[in-house]
């Protein structure tokens, strides 16, 4: 079988059985065609004669071309899922995937936002040559319900239940999960539904002027901007409000566990790198201000 048409096959699957959102497929997408255009430039565009070694070399010119490791261990896991897919079919009778390594990644501390650079944003926002209260909302869910920018682009009317303080969230694989919305959040919220007058459950919550739903390249924009004005940290995406809000939790002595679920980790490992943040910055204050350090 030809590797293009293996990989629109694999696709495929992932949306209709798997029922993947639509960022994943994306990101398999991206990382499956730079390896069909490995194959292609090297003459293995039949799937059968794509051996261990091949794919190896794959990872080897990723890495001679500067890709981080954790952007080749992404790819890496992309091919190994559509080679299983393709053992699984009967397509090839070896999987030449399986026994592939992913390369070894140390793992960084996430960049983090102080809590007074966030309280910073929301009084900078209330002066906002944009719309005050859209960059408001943004924030509030991004940091207050520790949303994903994906997550909050899908948020409806019909997710939120502003009675019980609660809101519904569509999160990676399409898993549901319950998140708590602050009282503050809560208020911003009501008001700015109350401005916008949206009718229908199933509008979303926050679009465009145009009433189209929002999207993460406008949400990254405004959130650099923001960021951009109150911290000097290298990364400014709309995921660092998501790692400071999990880190201030933490650092306010909420539950690990609690944390994985407000989050929606699959992996408690995966939440714990916010306890090694959180204990970087205890060290860091005791080093600044006591006097024994």
């Amino acid at each position: 079988m030809n590797i293009n048409l293996l990989i629109n096959n694999y696709l495929d699957f992932l949306k209709k059985i798997k029922r993947y959102s639509r960022h994943t497929i994306t990101a398999y997408q991206n990382d499956l065609n730079t390896f069909c255009q490995f194959c292609i430039k090297n003459n293995k565009d039949d799937v059968k004669i794509i051996s261990e070694k091949f794919i190896k070399a794959f990872m080897m010119e990723l890495n001679e071309n500067g890709l981080e490791k954790k952007s080749i261990t992404r790819k890496l896991a992309s091919v190994r899922g559509l080679f299983r897919f393709a053992y699984q079919q009967e397509i090839i009778d070896q999987n030449p995937a399986q026994y592939i390594k992913n390369p070894m990644v140390i793992r960084k501390l996430p960049d983090i936002a102080s809590e007074q650079n966030i309280l910073n944003i929301f009084e900078l926002a209330k002066e906002s040559e944009e719309d005050p209260l859209l960059v408001t909302i943004i924030f509030e869910l991004l940091y207050g319900c520790s949303l994903r920018v994906s997550e909050l682009c899908d948020l409806k009317i019909s997710d939120l239940n502003l009675e019980n303080k609660l809101l519904r969230v569509s999160g990676k694989g399409n898993k549901i999960r319950i998140v708590p919305i602050g009282g503050k959040s809560i208020q911003i919220i009501s008001e700015f539904i109350r401005k916008n007058k949206p009718e229908d459950p199933d509008s979303f919550i926050i679009t465009t002027k145009g009433g189209k739903q929002i999207y993460p390249r406008f949400v990254y924009r405004l959130v650099n901007k923001y960021l951009s004005k109150v911290t000097d940290i290298k990364k400014k995406s709309p995921h660092v409000l998501r790692h400071s809000s999990a880190t201030h939790m933490l650092d306010n002595g909420a539950d690990l566990r609690a944390v994985k679920e407000i989050l929606g980790h699959e992996n408690l490992s995966t939440t714990q790198i916010y306890t090694h943040v959180s204990i970087e910055r205890l060290k860091s204050t005791y080093k600044k201000s006591h006097p024994k350090s």
